[in-house]
């Protein structure tokens, strides 16, 4: 049997209102990734991966991405970006190819969920292993502070993800129907204010594992330049702050809006 072509594909694997998700859709997916998971997808819905194999590929590519950072200079934080395009990649294609086939489960998404969770805890925490120079030449001590630092970057990411996913836990828990995306607005006009500031700067997106990773590349680059790890650390000590700060405010956000009543 021939394989279906793109345009065949499209219609059905990228559903009306896909790509415009807005706590469901990277924008990285929407600018580019889509598109080359379709050229993927096309190879695959007639093989004999499963969904959920292509699932546990994806999550084993982010987990890999944390450990290529282990390689010291540019060449390892260059590694951990192209595994993270894979790794998203992957968390296209999986989808796409359950769609098609008519696959979905409710495991395929539990794995997913947890795959992000792993996925971008790893490449942090690599992240700050990395920054703690543990392969340091001529016998030079770790400094385990920065691995500290990448880890608290790790659990603001896992906690910011917990949130979301929880108010859906508590609100079936309690005999509600899922939120939906309109109930996120703060009933107050000053936290509205503040959230449209927030989303306008962007600026917890750093934590997440495409924009880590890009983060990443950048700081191994200045480092190259300067020599050291000076960037390396700042940058996650930045990393750490925003996960712990995010992490405040968008507790506050979910307390504040509809999303739990």
């Amino acid at each position: 049997m021939s394989k279906p072509s793109v345009a065949e594909l499209r219609p059905v694997v990228h559903p009306e209102g896909i790509k415009d998700r807005r706590s469901g859709e990277h924008w990285a997916g929407r600018l580019y990734m889509r598109e080359v998971s379709l050229r993927w997808t096309r190879h695959l819905v007639d093989s004999r991966v499963t969904p959920n194999q292509l699932t546990y590929l994806m999550v084993l590519t982010g987990v890999a991405a944390g450990g290529a950072l282990l390689i010291p200079g540019i060449a390892g934080a260059v590694l951990a970006a192209l595994l993270i395009q894979l790794y998203l990649l992957l968390d296209c294609v999986d989808g796409e190819v359950a769609r098609w086939r008519k696959q979905t489960s409710v495991t395929g998404v539990y794995l997913d969920r947890v795959g992000h969770y792993l996925a971008e805890a790893a490449l942090l925490v690599g992240f700050g292993v990395r920054a703690a120079d543990v392969f340091a030449l001529e016998g030079a001590a770790a400094n385990w502070l920065w691995a500290f630092l990448g880890t608290v970057a790790a659990l603001g990411a896992i906690l910011i993800k917990a949130e979301t996913d929880l108010v859906d836990v508590a609100r079936l828990r309690s005999g509600m129907t899922a939120v939906q995306e309109s109930a996120a607005t703060p009933r107050s006009s000053g936290l509205a204010v503040a959230r449209r500031a927030a989303a306008a700067l962007k600026f917890h997106r750093l934590v997440g594992g495409v924009e880590a990773s890009l983060f990443i590349l950048a700081v191994a680059v200045a480092d190259l330049i300067a020599g050291g790890l000076f960037f390396s650390r700042l940058g996650v000590a930045v990393l750490a702050a925003i996960a712990v700060l995010q992490t405040l405010l968008h507790l506050v956000s979910i307390l504040a809006s509809s999303r739990l009543r």
